[in-house]
């Protein structure tokens, strides 16, 4: 799922049927894998708003920085 995750957020575009399949071998159905790429999606998303308007944590002067 991790291995799935960082793949998904760093190099979308390399993703294969394959990627999927390492994560049903460990017993993930479907709507498993669905909801880990949608949190993955969704995190990646967020974070490219807040960085690409400078967002500051909470409390801080300097942007998020992940």
């Amino acid at each position: 799922m991790l291995v799935y995750a960082e793949k998904l957020t760093r190099t979308p575009w390399e993703m294969t049927e394959e990627d999927l399949e390492g994560m049903r071998d460990t017993g993930l159905a479907d709507p498993d894998i669905l909801a880990v790429n949608l949190v993955t999606s969704y995190f990646a998303y967020v974070n490219r708003i807040a960085e690409g308007l400078g967002v500051a944590l909470e409390g801080g002067d300097e942007s998020i920085g992940w």
